[in-house]
């Protein structure tokens, strides 16, 4: 079988875990006027890449993927703990857990699942979207290199998604704007492989701010 496929897969807006719901915070920054045309966009884009993902959401997604791989059961469960732990704002919380809840309901109802995934989602209870993720890829053989990659892929298209709705941004305006993302968007999977856990981590107020004003924003087109 093509291995392209699966990987395809999981990166597909068509995956059924409503990440096309979200913003994080994107939406706010628009409506404050943060985020105002193409150039603002790329800047407010690039900063979440290299100032968080980067340094902390890849690499702590990346060690899901690869406790998982690894058959690691027990750090697996310590690093959904701590991912649970990080949320800084109640919608990036319900976020994760609406989306970790999707992909265990999609997950469990495939063959694909083996009985020890099985055993720690129903230990885990309320899992996050990272150790939903990483147990996608090992059901689907997705190596963890390239399920970071397509997590990250998927944030990216995501963003440029919200960005057509709410500027508006155009199509041609948004596949600009990938093509001058995708080399930090490579940075970003360069920058997490390489960080030890112990230098894990993030400062990322302008997001956690953003986040915190638009669960009080009037009308709006994301949960988050």
């Amino acid at each position: 079988m093509n291995k392209a496929w699966a990987l395809l897969r999981l990166a597909s807006p068509q995956l059924p875990i409503g990440g096309y719901s979200y913003s994080q915070g994107l939406e706010m920054a628009v409506e404050q006027g943060l985020v105002h045309n193409a150039a603002s966009a790329k800047s407010w884009i690039a900063d979440q890449l290299l100032l968080n993902l980067a340094r902390f959401e890849a690499p702590l997604l990346l060690a899901h993927c690869q406790a998982a791989a690894d058959n690691d059961w027990a750090r697996l469960q310590s690093l959904a703990e701590q991912q649970r732990a990080s949320r800084e704002t109640r919608e990036l919380r319900l976020e994760s857990r609406q989306m970790g809840y999707s992909l265990e309901q999609l997950l469990c109802g495939l063959p694909e699942l083996d009985a020890q995934a099985r055993q720690l989602f129903s230990e885990l209870g309320e899992p996050g979207l990272a150790v939903g993720w990483a147990l996608a890829a090992r059901a689907w053989q997705i190596g963890p290199q390239d399920a970071l990659a397509a997590w990250l892929w998927g944030w990216l298209e995501n963003q440029l998604a919200v960005l057509m709705k709410t500027l508006p941004l155009g199509q041609q305006a948004a596949q600009r704007l990938t093509s001058e993302l995708l080399p930090l968007l490579e940075q970003a999977q360069q920058q997490a492989s390489a960080m030890q856990p112990e230098h894990w981590g993030s400062a990322t107020f302008g997001l956690a701010l953003a986040s915190m004003a638009h669960e009080r924003q009037y009308s709006r087109l994301f949960r988050s």
